[in-house]
């Protein structure tokens, strides 16, 4: 790995943004393992002087995850534990986000606040070393030390994972979705305890396994057994694999009926006098909690009364093996959209939506597969999409689009128990898709490059000000466009793309008035905690007032502005009030 990333590192993208390879290769990680994009993997970086030890910082707010990396690119086969105790000083300085602030950089002051923000919203810790050399036997037993001691402490619990060469290889590879590992083993089978299954031609054998013959299975240490999962073990400080703990310890009887179970492919199984023989094992779901098991052996072994269920799936087919494996992995938790997806108000929503347009179709569940022949993909919404459009533009709170919990559980009565026009979840739709296509690589709204590394959720912004905008020229403050009328004016007027690149500037002034203020009066300036905050909400207003009055002065200035004062120009029956959210 040492060799190919070294020669992925001389590609223009690296070279032009970081100064060292030490630094490339902690990017070259985020691109290519956090799949960040190119403006995100920079915002990351917090390496150079004054870094504490903190090569970078992602915070992943779908997964509700603070990721701090620690890179050490070395061409050598081992490291000893030095870069184990960086990470443990990290850890320690963490736990006092005040006085690690005080001699930070001003890159790493800016993810300290952030940090700040996010472990107030209760997210997970994950310290993430990565390298490509192994760690010595001596390492490891430090490693179990250190990990044991993040996740137990009571103050600010955390997972550490070690990447190394093999690992980061795996993790690779799995990116790349190529290589399946090659792990046989034997499994002895007791007698009422399993039952071999022949579906569409498919052979499969489910097993009630005694929970301390797991931990005999080759590949769990080193994560070779795990490599067509999307990431590896998260350690035991994670809430799920405290509990699984938990009940091996203390309940290992009730084990198998409080656990999900465990799916496994291979490709040829067979029995014979009790012994299940497997070739090309690969566990696809379940890395989390056969990592747990083996964290957990002593305790496994003496668990004689403790089972776990496994399904055993013989695919000979390279293509279908990877496609159940995608689709496993691709697996999450149960989130509060997912429930609401079901809902009485959300169904007569989607009833509404696709009898208006005959061709569209609306998407209540997660992972649903629309088929694009038969519908039109203009008009084809999204429930997730739509709750974040409807808290932006009629809760004027575009602060809290980011996350979808609040939205589907807080927000939900606000926002969907209302009858609600198709036009409008249509309109929603187009203008936010129009003004997301300009939020590429090629930039052409000329968006500030901080804007760029918070694509995940600064648009709504945008689609907030082109509500603003609205207002302003109608001199409706108080009071929320429909979205139907204004998108049928600004279509009609040919107006769309400029409101919209309006809006971008806007969007751009604030950000940086904002950001100029923060500095001139001595303070730290944190663009993701500006843009998550009510005070984003009244600099973007500000910003599009002055854009207006500055009109008036420019050349040209007063024929723009009369054009939008008649083309945008609404009735008041086409306003509402705000929807409250907060």
């Amino acid at each position: 790995m040492y060799n190919k990333i070294l020669s992925e590192l001389k590609q223009d993208y690296y070279k032009e943004n970081f100064p060292n390879d030490g630094q490339r290769f902690v990017a070259w990680y985020l691109r290519n393992i956090h799949n960040l994009d190119t403006f995100e993997t920079k915002d990351c970086i917090t390496d150079g002087a004054g870094d504490k030890q903190i090569d970078a910082v992602y915070i992943d707010n779908q997964a509700c995850t603070v990721y701090i990396i620690q890179g050490k690119f070395y061409g050598g086969d081992t490291v000893d534990a030095e870069p184990l105790r960086e990470v443990l000083s990290s850890w320690i300085q963490i736990k006092d986000l005040a006085h690690l602030q005080d001699g930070a950089n001003h890159n790493l002051q800016v993810k300290i606040s952030e940090i700040a923000t996010a472990l107030e919203d209760e997210y997970d810790i994950c310290f993430e070393l990565i390298m490509t050399s192994a760690l010595t036997d001596a390492a490891k037993q430090d490693l179990t030390v250190f990990q044991k001691q993040l996740s137990d402490d009571e103050t600010l619990s955390a997972n550490l994972v070690v990447v190394d060469n093999d690992l980061l290889k795996f993790k690779y590879e799995e990116a790349l979705n190529r290589n399946r590992p090659y792990i046989n083993h034997e499994f002895r089978l007791e007698d009422g305890k399993y039952m071999e299954l022949e579906i569409d031609g498919t052979k499969a054998v489910i097993v009630a396994l005694p929970l301390k013959d797991c931990i005999k299975i080759t590949g769990i240490k080193d994560g070779s057994l795990f490599r067509k999962n999307v990431r590896q073990s998260l350690g035991t400080s994670n809430k799920v694999n405290k509990a699984i703990a938990r009940t091996i310890k203390n309940n290992p009887g009730d084990f198998f009926f409080l656990h999900n179970g465990i799916t496994a492919i291979c490709s040829q199984m067979s029995i014979h006098d009790g012994i299940l023989s497997v070739k090309e094992l690969n566990v696809v779901n379940g890395c989390q909690s056969l990592s747990t098991v083996f964290s957990c052996s002593e305790s496994a072994k003496k668990a004689n009364s403790a089972y776990i269920m496994f399904r055993f799936y013989e695919i000979i087919d390279a293509e279908r093996a990877d496609n159940i494996s995608t689709s496993t992995n691709s697996q999450s938790a149960v989130k509060a959209r997912d429930l609401r997806s079901n809902d009485k108000a959300v169904l007569a929503m989607k009833k509404a939506y696709e009898q208006f347009y005959p061709d569209g179709y609306f998407v209540t569940k997660r992972g649903e597969k629309v088929d694009t022949v038969k519908y039109n993909t203009a008009h084809i919404v999204n429930l997730t999409d739509l709750g974040k459009q409807l808290i932006a533009w009629h809760s004027q709170r575009p602060n809290l689009s980011y996350g979808e919990t609040k939205i589907f559980d807080k927000y939900f009565d606000q926002l969907f128990r209302r009858e609600y026009a198709p036009e409008n979840v249509q309109a929603l739709n187009v203008l936010f898709s129009t003004l997301y296509a300009k939020w590429d690589k090629d930039n052409p709204m000329g968006l500030n490059e901080t804007l760029l590394a918070m694509k995940a959720y600064a648009p709504y912004h945008q689609l907030y000000a082109i509500s603003v905008i609205f207002c302003e020229i109608n001199k409706m403050n108080d009071s929320v466009p429909s979205p139907a009328v204004a998108l049928r004016k600004m279509e009609s007027s040919e107006l769309l793309d400029v409101v919209i690149e309006t809006a971008g500037s806007c969007l751009n002034m604030a950000l940086e008035t904002a950001s100029s203020e923060a500095v001139d009066s001595g303070k730290i300036f944190v663009p993701q905690n500006w843009i998550k905050s009510k005070a984003s909400l009244k600099d973007l207003r500000m910003a599009i007032k002055q854009y207006l009055a500055s009109l008036k002065m420019m050349p040209g200035g007063k024929q723009v502005l009369d054009q939008l004062n008649s083309n945008l120009e609404m009735s008041k029956e086409d306003f509402d009030s705000r929807w409250t959210a907060d």
